[in-house]
């Protein structure tokens, strides 16, 4: 059957189309996702996809149910362009997510009217929504460090939408090594946490399932369920934790993704045996060195909580 979405909000939040990675070789970066993750390439399969108005080329690559969009800039890197001048000041590194929204439109004008800068595709600020727009950004500035792309369709070709995917997902779990069963949550680093948790039920109706403090990361956390997935925002509690120079370094952003896993000790086997470094932060726990991982830090775990409503 096809894979089931839960939709949060007025606005009809539902599918995470992606979460962007960015790096400065799309193919290369698509490789890995193939070989080490198990993803399956359904945009850029010969070559990488290339979008004048954005001068970026990309792919989109699914991991169990977790969709990952990577993008490049056409080099040299071009900073008067949103894709060039995220890569000219962070380089390799997670750079959003996206959701589909049932009511864009809608969605857009209520941001607006809150307040926040609405971006056009390529750049440039819109006013007032109009049905010829497909997605735009909000402001990092104005969602606490979300940069979310916020679109009227779901990803053309997307494989979770088949009608057979809930026999298709069982390769990543039941076959692939690392043994995926599904995307655990999106880390984002925050300054200060409950302003963030504030401002994303403010602004998106974020539903508030989790909370508490991971010792292994120095940080205080809360899950909040937004659209079909999960976002966890953390404040680091001390400054030399990873968490916390990333935090220090650049305010409030994208961290990190955590996957469920089936066997910690299988997948970080299986890391090891693709030359990225892995550690085991606790007993349920396993975290991949980003300087192996394209610059995007990736965890693995075995563990959920009362009330997730993805397990």
């Amino acid at each position: 059957m096809e894979r089931q979405r839960l939709k949060t909000g007025k606005f009809g939040l539902g599918t995470m189309i992606h979460s962007v990675h960015m790096t400065d070789d799309v193919a290369q970066l698509n490789r890995f996702y193939e070989e080490v993750f198990g993803g399956l390439l359904f945009m850029g399969v010969d070559e990488p996809n290339y979008l004048p108005v954005e001068d970026r080329y990309a792919g989109l690559v699914v991991i169990s149910d977790l969709c990952i969009e990577t993008m490049g800039p056409k080099m040299p890197a071009d900073p008067t362009k949103p894709v060039g001048k995220f890569y000219t000041k962070f380089g390799r590194h997670l750079h959003s997510v996206g959701y589909k929204a049932d009511d864009l439109p809608g969605l857009g004008n209520d941001l607006i009217a809150k307040g926040v800068y609405i971006g056009a595709p390529g750049g440039g600020r819109i006013e007032k929504m109009d049905n010829r727009t497909i997605y735009f950004y909000p402001n990092p500035r104005d969602t606490y460090g979300l940069m979310v792309e916020l679109c009227g369709m779901e990803m053309p070709g997307d494989p979770r939408l088949l009608p057979n995917w809930s026999s298709h997902v069982k390769q990543w779990e039941l076959v692939h090594p690392l043994g995926i069963k599904r995307l655990g949550w999106i880390t984002l680093g925050v300054k200060d946490l409950d302003d963030a948790v504030a401002r994303y039920v403010e602004l998106f109706e974020a539903e508030r399932v989790h909370a508490g403090t991971d010792d292994a990361e120095g940080a205080r956390f809360e899950i909040l369920h937004l659209g079909d997935a999960l976002l966890r925002l953390a404040q680091p509690l001390e400054p030399g934790t990873p968490l916390g120079q990333h935090v220090a370094r650049w305010g409030n952003m994208i961290y990190g993704i955590t996957l469920v896993v089936r066997d910690l000790d299988a997948a970080q086997d299986w890391l090891g045996r693709n030359s990225v470094r892995a550690s085991r932060l606790n007993p349920g726990l396993v975290a991949a060195d980003p300087a192996d991982t394209f610059g995007a830090p990736y965890f693995f775990t075995t563990t959920t909580f009362a009330g997730d409503p993805f397990a």
